[in-house]
């Protein structure tokens, strides 16, 4: 014979596991969590799209962390010349780079070779470097602006 208690019992255990238990298919429509994503900016857009021509053209020199190897081939996490230099950024990843440049009060001689990228690929780049690791930049590089870096 069920007593009340016990039938009680039994039917909160049962609730519990029916609104707790999401690994079965019991009743598995109130267990989801409905997940809203944020559209992305276009500034989000093009980082992520940089961050892709950096890990294809960019990397071997500069590293995975930004930070060069401090003899060859400069910093661009930190770089106060790739902040305060934007249009001679652009030119290097444009044109290529040679000749002697300070960096973080360091000279770095080498020569960086033009990488054969697009407009767009080059803005995707500058805005993925120059808002990753511990660089922040509030101007987002635009097409047009790399378009009007000319030799």
């Amino acid at each position: 014979m069920i007593t009340k208690f016990t039938f009680g019992f039994t039917l909160l255990a049962s609730a519990f596991f029916y609104f707790s238990n999401t690994n079965s298919d019991f009743g598995s429509k109130t267990n989801y969590i409905s997940i809203i994503e944020q559209p992305q900016t276009s500034l989000q857009k093009s980082m992520a799209r940089g961050k892709e021509v950096y890990t294809e053209f960019c990397i071997q020199c500069h590293l995975a962390n930004g930070k060069g190897n401090g003899t060859t081939f400069p910093p661009l996490d930190g770089s106060n010349w790739l902040k305060t230099k934007i249009s001679e950024s652009i030119h290097a990843v444009k044109y290529g780079q040679k000749g002697e440049i300070l960096v973080n009060q360091k000279k770095y001689n080498a020569m960086m070779p033009p990488m054969g990228l697009s407009d767009e690929e080059i803005a995707d780049v500058m805005n993925y470097v120059l808002n990753s690791w511990t660089n922040k930049s509030k101007k987002m590089i635009t097409v047009k602006e790399v378009a009007l870096v000319k030799p």
